[in-house]
């Protein structure tokens, strides 16, 4: 009998996949003894679902039968609340899920070989250069401004007869700034009509300035605008995996040829329809984080802090090479926060302890300010 070949001689991931950055999901917070512990690392809300959500995941017990892959219940009730045609409507896992979509659509290598690019704001939501990489597609990097927000008119510069997506993200994650509805139009118009732009929307409920795009109206308007949301955030979802893009019929027709099948199960997709059944008890909460943002913001800036000014549920201090030192500092109080090389510190909004906690790391770290 011959020898058994060795595997690791034969099988082999695509050359890709060894330079693909790795995705660093928020990390749990280090015990301190005589502290309770916060994760302030991941975007998540404080809360658990609401009530009828809790009941709705309950009363699902047809966990041995397929979920419908079309979402229909979910899609009716966004449709409703969204004002918008069911059938512009796709869901899948969070929307990271969705993107992914999305991105495997139109995307990728082309049949003579070119790949297409996709343009994107860095620093960004960290997942992107992944699925831009995987999806077979060139990413290319646009550095975000001094004050964290999108620098649109280098985005435009960088746009060729190769560009297939942007993908735009309001309010940048982890930066925090909005886009406003004047800028993107502006941008829209001077793209080419066969370029596809994504308005990445996961922090919309936490926004409160006027002038922020509107992601409906734009898409309705605009038949090569994406707008993506997710349950994860406002919704408090997060572990459940509910997302959707919204689109014009000529786009989301393609989308579902790809789409992974069954990627929003029955217990998710009731939950989420329970949550938009009752969103005034959602946006009650979400009022509340926005409240706490701008305590800790108007703390923040009392003592002599410079940052983005976030319209999200986080903020982000850009500490530069002193990054890692104040990740240090946050987990021996108890707190953990995301760090991002040697760039900055993204915070996220949480309990109101933790919100003190995180004002008086700022009080006591004076000292890793830069400039």
């Amino acid at each position: 009998m011959s020898e058994n070949p060795v595997i690791q001689d034969l099988v082999q991931p695509r050359s890709i996949v060894a330079r693909l950055p790795k995705y660093a999901a928020g990390k749990p917070p280090v015990a301190v003894e005589g502290l309770e512990s916060f994760k302030l690392s991941s975007n998540e809300i404080p809360f658990g679902p609401i009530d009828e959500v809790r009941q709705a995941v309950l009363a699902q017990d047809a966990l041995n039968r397929y979920p419908d892959s079309l979402s229909t219940k979910l899609r009716n009730s966004l449709s409703e609340y969204l004002d918008v045609p069911a059938e512009d409507i796709v869901t899948g896992a969070g929307s990271l899920g969705a993107l992914t979509q999305i991105l495997t659509t139109f995307a990728g290598q082309n049949e003579d070989g070119i790949q297409d690019e996709v343009i994107y704001a860095w620093r960004s939501f960290e997942a992107y250069p992944i699925l831009v990489q995987s999806a077979g597609a060139l990413p290319v990097e646009i550095p975000v401004l001094p004050d964290g927000r999108h620098d649109l008119e280098s985005m435009i510069a960088a746009v060729n007869e190769n560009t297939s997506v942007i993908l735009l993200c309001t309010p940048n994650n982890p930066t925090g700034p909005i886009l406003t509805q004047a800028e993107v139009d502006d941008f829209i118009a001077r793209v080419p009509r066969n370029v596809l732009i994504v308005l990445d929307e996961a922090y919309i409920e936490f926004v409160r300035d006027a002038h922020s795009v509107d992601g409906v109206n734009t898409y309705l308007e605009n038949p090569n605008v994406v707008l993506l949301r997710t349950f994860s955030k406002a919704h408090g979802l997060a572990n459940l995996r509910v997302g959707y893009s919204v689109a014009h019929p000529e786009i989301t027709d393609n989308i579902r040829v790809v789409a992974t099948p069954f990627a929003v199960s029955s217990v998710a997709e009731d939950a989420a329809v329970a949550s938009l059944a009752n969103i005034d008890k959602v946006l009650e909460r979400v009022e509340t984080l926005v409240q706490e943002r701008e305590r800790v913001v108007t703390a923040l800036r009392a003592l002599g802090w410079v940052f983005p000014q976030t319209q999200a549920n986080f903020i982000w201090l850009p500490l530069g090479e002193n990054t890692q030192e104040f990740v240090q500092r946050a987990q021996a109080r108890a707190l953990s926060v995301r760090g991002f090389g040697a760039e900055g510190v993204r915070v996220s909004i949480a309990e109101v302890e933790a919100n003190d906690r995180f004002i008086e790391l700022c009080k006591n770290s004076e000292d890793l300010k830069l400039g």
